[in-house]
Protein backbone atom coordinates (compact mmCIF):
# COMPACT_ATOMS: atom_id res chain seq x y z
CA UNK A 1 0.00 0.00 0.00
CA UNK A 2 1.26 3.53 -1.41
CA UNK A 3 0.90 6.45 0.59
CA UNK A 4 1.13 10.00 -0.83
CA UNK A 5 2.79 8.54 -4.20
CA UNK A 6 5.70 7.36 -3.12
CA UNK A 7 4.93 4.34 -4.73
CA UNK A 8 7.74 4.76 -8.19
CA UNK A 9 9.40 7.40 -6.40
CA UNK A 10 13.52 6.57 -5.69
CA UNK A 11 12.57 7.11 -2.14
CA UNK A 12 10.09 4.74 -2.00
CA UNK A 13 11.63 2.41 0.29
CA UNK A 14 10.09 2.49 3.85
CA UNK A 15 13.16 3.78 5.72
CA UNK A 16 13.38 6.71 3.46
CA UNK A 17 9.62 7.52 3.46
CA UNK A 18 9.92 7.44 7.27
CA UNK A 19 13.12 10.10 7.05
CA UNK A 20 10.74 12.28 4.75
CA UNK A 21 7.78 12.26 7.07
CA UNK A 22 9.75 12.98 10.01
CA UNK A 23 11.41 15.77 8.14
CA UNK A 24 7.93 17.61 7.10
CA UNK A 25 6.50 16.73 10.30
CA UNK A 26 9.27 18.66 12.13
CA UNK A 27 9.44 21.34 9.31
CA UNK A 28 6.11 22.34 10.50
CA UNK A 29 6.19 21.82 13.93
CA UNK A 30 9.13 24.18 14.29
CA UNK A 31 7.75 27.00 11.72
CA UNK A 32 9.58 26.08 8.85
CA UNK A 33 7.31 24.70 6.78
CA UNK A 34 3.55 26.04 6.61
CA UNK A 35 0.45 25.79 4.75
CA UNK A 36 -0.88 28.08 2.83
CA UNK A 37 -4.35 28.38 3.23
CA UNK A 38 -6.84 30.14 0.60
CA UNK A 39 -8.98 32.64 2.05
CA UNK A 40 -12.69 32.48 0.54
CA UNK A 41 -15.46 35.22 0.54
CA UNK A 42 -18.30 35.10 3.57
CA UNK A 43 -16.58 32.30 5.85
CA UNK A 44 -12.52 32.79 5.23
CA UNK A 45 -12.56 29.25 3.89
CA UNK A 46 -9.50 26.77 5.37
CA UNK A 47 -8.37 30.34 6.77
CA UNK A 48 -11.04 30.87 8.41
CA UNK A 49 -11.36 27.03 9.54
CA UNK A 50 -7.52 27.33 10.35
CA UNK A 51 -8.38 30.10 12.74
CA UNK A 52 -11.26 28.61 14.33
CA UNK A 53 -9.21 25.72 15.41
CA UNK A 54 -6.55 27.20 16.57
CA UNK A 55 -8.37 29.54 19.07
CA UNK A 56 -10.24 26.48 19.88
CA UNK A 57 -7.26 24.61 20.19
CA UNK A 58 -4.79 26.96 22.72
CA UNK A 59 -8.64 27.21 24.98
CA UNK A 60 -8.13 23.67 25.08
CA UNK A 61 -4.52 23.88 26.28
CA UNK A 62 -5.03 26.42 28.99
CA UNK A 63 -7.73 23.97 30.37
CA UNK A 64 -6.24 20.48 29.89
CA UNK A 65 -2.56 22.14 31.65
CA UNK A 66 -5.38 23.41 34.38
CA UNK A 67 -6.69 19.75 34.55
CA UNK A 68 -3.05 18.38 35.18
CA UNK A 69 -2.66 20.73 37.90
CA UNK A 70 -5.89 19.62 39.93
CA UNK A 71 -3.95 16.07 39.18
CA UNK A 72 -1.30 17.14 42.04
CA UNK A 73 -3.62 16.92 44.66
CA UNK A 74 -6.74 15.01 43.12
CA UNK A 75 -8.33 14.64 46.44
CA UNK A 76 -8.20 18.11 47.58
CA UNK A 77 -9.35 19.69 44.00
CA UNK A 78 -11.33 16.88 43.27
CA UNK A 79 -14.25 19.61 42.56
CA UNK A 80 -12.08 21.92 40.29
CA UNK A 81 -11.16 18.64 38.65
CA UNK A 82 -14.55 17.88 37.87
CA UNK A 83 -15.31 21.36 36.88
CA UNK A 84 -12.64 21.45 34.32
CA UNK A 85 -13.00 18.46 33.12
CA UNK A 86 -16.40 18.96 32.03
CA UNK A 87 -15.07 22.64 30.72
CA UNK A 88 -13.25 20.70 28.74
CA UNK A 89 -15.91 18.58 26.99
CA UNK A 90 -18.02 21.35 24.55
CA UNK A 91 -14.64 22.97 22.92
CA UNK A 92 -12.87 19.29 22.49
CA UNK A 93 -16.08 18.53 20.55
CA UNK A 94 -15.79 22.09 18.73
CA UNK A 95 -12.29 20.95 17.48
CA UNK A 96 -12.95 17.86 16.45
CA UNK A 97 -15.79 19.65 14.05
CA UNK A 98 -13.71 21.98 12.88
CA UNK A 99 -10.90 19.69 11.74
CA UNK A 100 -13.49 17.05 10.49
CA UNK A 101 -14.83 19.45 8.50
CA UNK A 102 -11.60 20.51 6.90
CA UNK A 103 -10.93 16.45 6.37
CA UNK A 104 -14.60 16.33 4.89
CA UNK A 105 -13.95 18.85 2.65
CA UNK A 106 -10.35 18.00 1.61
CA UNK A 107 -11.36 14.35 0.71
CA UNK A 108 -14.63 16.14 -1.14
CA UNK A 109 -11.91 18.03 -3.20
CA UNK A 110 -13.14 21.11 -2.48
CA UNK A 111 -10.64 23.20 -4.61
CA UNK A 112 -10.11 26.30 -1.68
CA UNK A 113 -9.32 22.64 0.66
CA UNK A 114 -7.58 20.71 -1.80
CA UNK A 115 -5.20 23.60 -2.93
CA UNK A 116 -3.76 24.15 1.13
CA UNK A 117 -3.50 20.46 1.49
CA UNK A 118 -3.02 17.98 3.93
CA UNK A 119 -0.64 18.00 7.30
CA UNK A 120 2.51 15.87 6.87
CA UNK A 121 1.70 12.19 7.12
CA UNK A 122 2.58 11.45 10.87
CA UNK A 123 -0.13 14.10 12.03
CA UNK A 124 -2.42 13.09 9.72
CA UNK A 125 -2.18 9.62 11.81
CA UNK A 126 -1.68 11.14 15.15
CA UNK A 127 -4.93 13.63 14.50
CA UNK A 128 -7.25 10.57 15.00
CA UNK A 129 -5.72 9.49 18.27
CA UNK A 130 -5.50 12.60 19.52
CA UNK A 131 -9.30 12.65 19.04
CA UNK A 132 -10.29 9.42 19.98
CA UNK A 133 -7.93 9.31 23.32
CA UNK A 134 -9.24 12.95 23.84
CA UNK A 135 -12.98 11.66 23.50
CA UNK A 136 -12.07 8.56 26.19
CA UNK A 137 -10.76 10.53 28.37
CA UNK A 138 -13.98 12.98 29.27
CA UNK A 139 -16.44 10.13 28.05
CA UNK A 140 -15.29 7.81 30.99
CA UNK A 141 -14.96 11.23 33.52
CA UNK A 142 -18.52 12.16 32.79
CA UNK A 143 -19.23 8.38 33.40
CA UNK A 144 -17.36 8.43 36.47
CA UNK A 145 -18.57 11.52 37.91
CA UNK A 146 -22.45 9.50 37.33
CA UNK A 147 -21.27 6.70 38.33
CA UNK A 148 -19.48 7.74 41.83
CA UNK A 149 -16.55 6.80 43.00
CA UNK A 150 -16.20 2.55 43.76
CA UNK A 151 -16.80 1.89 39.98
CA UNK A 152 -13.40 0.46 40.19
CA UNK A 153 -14.01 -0.89 36.08
CA UNK A 154 -14.55 2.71 35.08
CA UNK A 155 -11.55 4.29 37.34
CA UNK A 156 -8.97 1.44 35.61
CA UNK A 157 -10.54 2.70 32.36
CA UNK A 158 -10.13 6.40 33.12
CA UNK A 159 -6.58 6.20 33.85
CA UNK A 160 -6.17 4.21 30.50
CA UNK A 161 -7.32 6.95 28.86
CA UNK A 162 -5.79 9.87 30.64
CA UNK A 163 -2.03 7.79 29.74
CA UNK A 164 -3.19 7.55 26.64
CA UNK A 165 -4.16 11.38 25.95
CA UNK A 166 -1.24 12.22 27.65
CA UNK A 167 1.06 10.89 25.55
CA UNK A 168 -1.46 11.70 22.09
CA UNK A 169 -1.93 15.43 23.22
CA UNK A 170 1.62 16.05 24.43
CA UNK A 171 3.10 14.91 20.77
CA UNK A 172 0.05 16.96 18.99
CA UNK A 173 1.06 20.04 21.10
CA UNK A 174 4.82 19.77 20.54
CA UNK A 175 4.06 19.71 16.48
CA UNK A 176 1.32 22.38 16.45
CA UNK A 177 1.77 25.18 19.14
CA UNK A 178 3.97 27.09 17.00
CA UNK A 179 1.91 27.10 14.12
CA UNK A 180 -1.05 28.00 16.04
CA UNK A 181 0.25 30.93 17.38
CA UNK A 182 1.10 32.23 13.91
CA UNK A 183 -2.12 31.48 12.19
CA UNK A 184 -3.74 33.47 15.22
CA UNK A 185 -0.94 36.41 14.53
CA UNK A 186 1.25 36.10 18.21
CA UNK A 187 4.34 38.07 16.84
CA UNK A 188 3.27 38.84 13.35
CA UNK A 189 0.40 41.00 11.46
CA UNK A 190 -2.60 38.84 10.11
CA UNK A 191 -4.83 39.89 7.11
CA UNK A 192 -8.18 40.53 8.07
CA UNK A 193 -11.01 37.53 7.47
CA UNK A 194 -13.90 37.72 6.54
CA UNK A 195 -16.71 35.29 8.61
CA UNK A 196 -14.74 36.90 12.04
CA UNK A 197 -17.91 37.76 13.72
CA UNK A 198 -19.34 34.09 13.11
CA UNK A 199 -15.96 32.40 14.28
CA UNK A 200 -15.96 34.39 17.78
CA UNK A 201 -19.91 33.40 18.06
CA UNK A 202 -19.22 30.03 17.70
CA UNK A 203 -16.01 30.18 20.10
CA UNK A 204 -18.37 32.27 22.91
CA UNK A 205 -21.39 30.13 22.71
CA UNK A 206 -19.03 26.93 23.47
CA UNK A 207 -17.26 28.30 26.34
CA UNK A 208 -20.71 29.27 27.22
CA UNK A 209 -22.35 25.91 26.84
CA UNK A 210 -19.10 24.76 28.65
CA UNK A 211 -20.09 27.16 31.88
CA UNK A 212 -23.36 25.56 31.93
CA UNK A 213 -22.48 22.13 31.58
CA UNK A 214 -19.45 22.30 34.41
CA UNK A 215 -22.44 23.87 36.24
CA UNK A 216 -24.74 21.31 36.32
CA UNK A 217 -22.61 18.16 36.57
CA UNK A 218 -20.99 19.80 39.52
CA UNK A 219 -23.73 20.22 41.29
CA UNK A 220 -24.63 16.24 40.69
CA UNK A 221 -21.42 15.34 41.61
CA UNK A 222 -22.28 15.40 45.25
CA UNK A 223 -20.58 11.66 45.99
CA UNK A 224 -17.29 12.43 44.65
CA UNK A 225 -17.49 16.13 46.19
CA UNK A 226 -19.05 15.11 49.43
CA UNK A 227 -16.42 11.99 50.09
Amino acid sequence: MTIGGDAGTPDAAPGARWRRWAGQTLAEATGRRHRVDPVAPRTGGPAGNARLTAWTGLVLLVLFLAEIGTMLDLEGFISWHITIGTLLVPPALLKTATTGWRVLRYYTHRPAYRQAGPPPVLLRVLGPLVVVSTLALLGTGLALVAAGPDTMSLVTLHKIATAAWVITTGLHTLSRILPALRIIGIGRETTPLSGRTARVVILLLTLAVAGLTATLVLTASHSWTNT
